[in-house]
């Protein structure tokens, strides 16, 4: 009963039923979680089967081609690689290094070292699903930590 009372179909910004948040940009639609493929296509054939859905894989040509808020994964990654996109991409672009099985450790640590969020070795696609995945949620909870430090305080 009291639901019933209480519940008003109209959303008015600022009242005690507001879904609205006074923030900019929060109550757009959320976008889908796109993937930037570069490099060897090939060894990220599966990887749509593992993603959750409404993830989106791309293949643009080169680095010139990946948008910002893009995840991007260097499939067959070079310490080259990381470097470039450090260079271009905006700092908070998230980038995904994946390496062969028997990579040696230098190439690895080179990789993390040039800038690399994460070095996935081998081409398990569930794997590699999985640390896309927490990449996501690294971004998201970095969107929600540059709001907390804009916002004035009291």
């Amino acid at each position: 009963m009291l639901v019933q009372l209480n519940r008003n179909e109209t959303n008015r910004t600022f009242t005690p039923n507001s879904t609205a948040v006074p923030v900019p940009d929060l109550n757009s639609l959320r976008r889908s979680p796109v993937v930037a493929v570069l490099g060897q296509r090939g060894r990220v054939a599966a990887l749509r089967a593992h993603l959750p859905a409404g993830w989106v894989l791309r293949y643009p040509g080169n680095l010139d081609g990946v948008r910002p808020g893009e995840i991007v994964l260097f499939s067959g990654a070079t310490e080259a690689d990381v470097l470039a996109a450090r260079a271009l991409l905006p700092g908070r672009t998230r980038v995904v290094a994946l390496v062969d099985e028997d990579a040696p450790a230098e190439l690895v640590a080179a990789v993390l070292t040039a800038g690399a969020d994460v070095c996935v070795r081998g081409g398990l696609a569930a794997i590699l699903a999985s640390h896309l995945v927490a990449c996501r949620r690294r971004q998201l909870a970095e969107r929600w930590s540059d709001l907390r430090d804009s916002l004035p305080a009291y």
